[in-house]
């Protein structure tokens, strides 16, 4: 009788009952800056991006499953002529439509939005307008508003499929570096670890059954190596940092440098960035299992980009809420502003000095009546053709919505600026320099500034801190201690890009309007220049033709 017992005894144990399995899928966008269509307004052509195409993708994963949260990282309400437009007409009273990006996420169903520094731009009064239209939260953990505005949430907490989500919203604590003073008067911004260890501490009562970040911040380091870059500014960019200190953040989406990062994991917290203007939507997929006690934990977390292509096309009831504010930008763009006497390029605008670059400059030193200007070529495809030229024209000359400073400064500071502006180059040892590669894809190309009010040289056969020769200032070497008045935009005075000789200089004047603006004001009916003056050039000879050969190759 004992065989029966023993094969009893070797059967398997009855199975208990199956986990629970619940999944949950964040969707994210960032940097949008009033991209409401797929269209470039410089060009006047389609584009793969806007909020309209974004909503195309979450419709799409929504069909998929029902269990979405979406988020945005800030730096939605301006960024785009047809923001700039919509905030002139605002201002000036001649609309009381809502905001058209908060009228589109709404539209979508945003459930929150991070806020971030550009949402600064137009001042609170702007600011607040934009939020009332909102049918989302704005969050921002670490702003402290004193009472200058309405204190933004910390964090959003929602339930989805049973599952308790946590979001917690951060803006970059810099904002002070870069923003008029009266644009941000009352408030102030916190450490982002700082906020985000009081954020948790509140959400203990919550009881979340996870917890993720939504920044309008960067990384902060090298994703490769974990190294800070050199030009860092302290607290600009604090996802790495957020996940060293944090292990028990499932995710952060993030923002504000405009660099897509698919998935990449630091301390076992899920990094990820979709692309700027609402070219990409970020998917991060959460698996949970629900424990003994009823809590959901999480059992795996998934990411991926997915991007809008010119395939893509615009939802119908987003392009439809857009249309009366795309009209209105179109009919500011094309009125006619100035002249021009011939073809014009950016196409070798990096490379030799340019009439384009030189209009820019023309603007600044007189705005900021200042005896050297610092800009830079944004877009080298920009063209102007002979004949009338519109605003929309004068537009792609400059297509950020930076403001004009005049700061005061020495001789110094534009040879240290100039310097810093040749790392967008390689160093060429030996003439004739006819191999590249010799531009540093590492260096956006923007963050290569010219000057205007001097002249020199750029040698690319010396190593970076010593390649700009023969500088000269009305017709004499220019004297390190030779006191100057200096017009740049307001992100230079910061020093962003490794301009930080220029941070903390005597701000003595600033626009109260965009460059943008300014440069319809003042080419209005004019001519704009027809060839440049020359005062500056590459060495040794025909290195350019070596760079043309370079740039057309990496098209």
């Amino acid at each position: 009788m004992l065989r029966p017992l023993l094969l009893l005894l070797a059967l398997p144990a009855p199975a208990g009952p199956a986990a629970e399995r619940v999944s949950v899928t964040v969707l994210a966008t960032t940097d949008t800056h009033g991209n409401l269509l797929p269209y470039d307004y410089f060009t006047k052509q389609a584009a793969p991006r806007g909020l309209a195409a974004i909503a195309t993708l979450v419709e799409s994963v929504r069909r998929e499953t029902k269990n979405t949260l979406l988020v945005d990282c800030g730096d939605t309400i301006q960024g785009s002529p047809l923001a700039s437009v919509y905030e002139l007409e605002r201002r000036e009273g001649r609309t009381r439509d809502p905001e058209p990006m908060m009228l589109a996420m709404n539209a979508l169903g945003y459930d929150a939005m991070a806020v971030g520094n550009h949402e600064y731009n137009f001042g609170l009064e702007a600011l607040q307008a934009a939020r009332a239209s909102a049918r989302f939260p704005w969050l921002s953990a670490n702003t402290e508003t004193g009472g200058a505005v309405p204190p933004f949430a910390p964090y959003l907490v929602k339930t989805v499929a049973g599952v308790k989500l946590a979001v917690i919203g951060l803006t970059t604590p810099v904002i002070p570096q870069w923003e008029k003073p009266e644009h941000i008067r009352g408030l102030s911004w916190l450490d982002p670890v700082t906020a985000v260890r009081r954020a948790l501490a509140a959400l203990e009562a919550e009881r979340p059954d996870v917890i993720l970040v939504a920044v309008h911040g960067g990384l902060g380091r090298d994703p490769e190596t974990g190294v800070a870059g050199p030009n860092e500014s302290p607290g600009e960019n604090p996802v790495w940092s957020l996940a060293e200190t944090f292990p028990q953040l499932t995710a952060i989406v993030f923002g504000h440098t405009h660099k897509r990062e698919p998935g990449r994991r630091v301390n076992g917290v899920l990094l990820v960035q979709p692309r700027n203007w609402a070219a990409e939507l970020a998917r991060i997929d959460v698996a949970f299992e629900r424990e003994p006690g009823g809590r959901f934990k999480v059992a795996s977390a998934t990411s991926q980009l997915l991007p809008v292509t010119a395939e893509t096309p615009p939802d119908p009831r987003i392009a439809a809420l857009a249309r009366p504010y795309h009209e209105a930008t179109e009919r500011s763009l094309d009125t006619p502003v100035a002249e021009s006497g011939v073809d014009l390029s950016g196409a070798r605008g990096r490379f030799e000095d340019n009439a384009l670059v030189d209009a820019i400059h023309e603007v600044q030193l007189h705005y900021a009546q200042a005896q050297v200007s610092f800009a830079s070529l944004f877009q080298t495809q920009v063209r102007v053709a002979r004949g009338r030229v519109t605003r929309r024209e004068l537009a792609a000359l400059y297509i950020y919505e930076n403001e004009l400073y005049a700061v005061e400064g020495d001789g110094r500071m534009v040879r240290d600026a100039l310097e810093n502006a040749t790392r967008y180059y390689q160093t060429c040892p030996e003439a004739p320099c006819s191999h590249g590669p010799l531009v540093d894809r590492g260096v956006p190309g923007f963050n290569f500034d010219t000057a205007q009010g001097v002249a020199y040289a750029i040698d690319l056969r010396q190593p970076v801190g010593k390649r700009v020769v023969d500088l000269r200032y009305h017709g004499a070497p220019l004297r390190d201690d030779q006191p100057l008045r200096i017009a740049v935009n307001n992100y230079r005075a910061a020093g962003s890009a490794g301009y930080t000789m220029f941070r903390g200089a005597k701000v003595v004047w600033r626009s109260n309007r965009e460059i943008r603006e300014l440069l319809a004001d003042y080419w209005a009916g004019k001519r704009l220049p027809e060839k440049p003056d020359g005062n500056w050039r590459l060495l040794p000879e025909g290195v350019v033709d070596t760079l043309v050969r370079e740039e057309s190759g990496a098209r």
